[in-house]
């Protein structure tokens, strides 16, 4: 069986809003446990950013993703696929979670230097990501304009 090909996840399940509530930590005299996600996943990668750097730009055909802020800040732009409408904006700071469903345009703008957790439905060598994603661009990289 091609573990890469096993689909792990029903859309009923996915979070109903894009900024994602944590759980309440696991707290004592050691320290604490934040659980992130309690669901099956493919990947999950360390993602870091420079000031003025600009990630995604793209969507994912089947692929979706939480984000997990570990350090700094970034500025996330997302909308349907397909949509002309202004994309939303939410500020992302240290301990936040987001998430991104498959067919949705999104960008990130990174306001500081950053450090993420991305995790993902999809395997991320590089083969099954290219398959799945699809360029856009939501925010200009050169001017930082909205598009």
């Amino acid at each position: 069986m091609d573990w890469k090909k096993t689909v792990i996840d029903d859309p009923a399940l996915w979070p109903t809003e894009h900024l994602v509530d944590l759980d309440h930590a696991h707290v004592d005299a050691r320290g604490e446990i934040q659980s992130l996600v309690n669901f099956p996943v493919k990947n999950i990668a360390l993602i870091t950013s420079k000031k003025g750097a600009v990630r995604s730009n793209h969507y994912h055909v089947t692929d979706w993703h939480y984000m997990y802020i570990l350090s700094g800040q970034a500025e996330y732009y997302y909308r349907p696929t397909g949509s002309e409408q202004e994309p939303t904006m939410v500020v992302l700071n240290k301990g936040d979670l987001i998430f991104t469903p498959p067919m949705e345009d999104h960008a990130t703008v990174f306001t500081e230097d950053t450090a993420l957790l991305a995790m993902s439905r999809n395997p991320r060598d590089q083969e099954s990501y290219e398959s799945d994603v699809k360029r856009v661009v939501l925010v200009d990289p050169e001017t930082m304009a909205v598009v």
